[in-house]
């Protein structure tokens, strides 16, 4: 019997196939860096006017502050009425964007044929490649005439068509990744589902939907998170005028339960944090001026409120990932 006193070269000297290696090694390197120094950049970006900002203005006064009039003396940047604009389109736009994606998910995963999935999908996520000012005409053109009709009180610009219409346009990226997720669950769980009797609904409920749980859910906040940042549907059919509901008191019982009236918040006019971006950066406001500043200061808001919502995302991806 021969016995070897070296350990075979399973690797062997390959020569020009090492180097060609390295180098798309080092290009993927490249790229990847960029990816995470472009948004180091924008960090420091905005860290650094914001921070000039705020020697100048009070970041209590910024965060809890109810008039926003960074151009009209006397100036005031309280940045609640924007970001109760951002929440209310957001909240809206969940409504409807969360519900009608899943139910989309379900059906193409575990109801469409094959074909029939393979026309849907496509069609669907075109709503996804349209440019956005599209949705905003869309809104002010046919919708607001349309809300109209029921509510002859709304505003030519109001938060109502401006939500409505940035929540269909979040539906293809809840349904996408959604979809996805369903896909992913493993078949064996399914036929384990049908041998023990389960109906093709239970199956679905019980067991494709809850193995999906963390897809579905990053599907939501990935969607709120595109939600929070959208800019020209809001701008263009939200208006941008910046108010906060007068908030009424009914005595029940003896008691004064405060309470908002719901067309005060819906068919008036409104605007958020990114459309309060595209006013002051499109103004006459002179650069380095406090006003002008107040810009990264709601960047910079914008900005920890979708990180927050990328990090419950993670979380929750993570607590409810399935192994198979």
């Amino acid at each position: 019997m021969t016995e070897y006193s070296e350990d075979p070269d399973l690797a062997g000297n390959r020569g020009f196939q090492s180097l060609r290696e390295g180098f798309y090694k080092a290009v993927f390197f490249t790229f990847a860096a960029a990816t995470v120094l472009t948004t180091i950049a924008i960090i420091l970006t905005l860290l650094i006017d914001a921070v000039g900002f705020f020697a100048e203005y009070s970041v209590i006064a910024f965060l809890t502050g109810m008039d926003w009039s960074p151009s009209l003396r006397p100036v005031s940047f309280g940045v609640l009425p924007l970001v109760f604009g951002t929440l209310v389109v957001t909240a809206i736009a969940a409504l409807i964007a969360i519900p009608v994606g899943t139910l989309t998910a379900v059906y193409l995963s575990e109801y469409a044929a094959p074909r029939t999935r393979a026309i849907l999908k496509p069609l669907l996520e075109i709503l996804a490649g349209v440019p956005t000012v599209i949705y905003g005409f869309f809104a002010l053109v046919y919708v607001t005439p349309v809300i109209d009709f029921f509510f002859p009180s709304v505003s030519t610009f109001n938060v109502l068509s401006a939500s409505l219409l940035v929540g269909i346009m979040t539906i293809p990226m809840v349904s996408s990744i959604s979809e996805d997720a369903m896909a992913a669950v493993p078949d064996s769980l399914r036929r384990a589902g049908y041998g023990m009797g389960a109906t093709k609904y239970e199956v679905t409920t019980d067991i494709i939907v809850p193995a999906a749980t963390s897809g579905i859910v990053s599907s939501y906040i990935l969607a709120i998170s595109r939600a929070i940042g959208e800019t020209m549907i809001v701008t263009v059919a939200m208006g941008m005028q910046p108010a906060l509901p007068t908030v009424r008191y009914a005595d029940v019982l003896g008691l004064g339960i405060p309470f908002v009236h719901p067309g005060e918040v819906f068919l008036g006019s409104g605007q958020t944090m990114t459309a309060a971006m595209v006013q002051i950066a499109n103004s006459d406001l002179a650069g380095g001026t406090l006003a002008y500043n107040s810009l990264f200061a709601i960047g910079l808001t914008l900005f920890v409120i979708t990180l927050l919502m990328n990090v419950v995302s993670n979380i929750i991806s993570e607590r409810y990932r399935e192994e198979y």
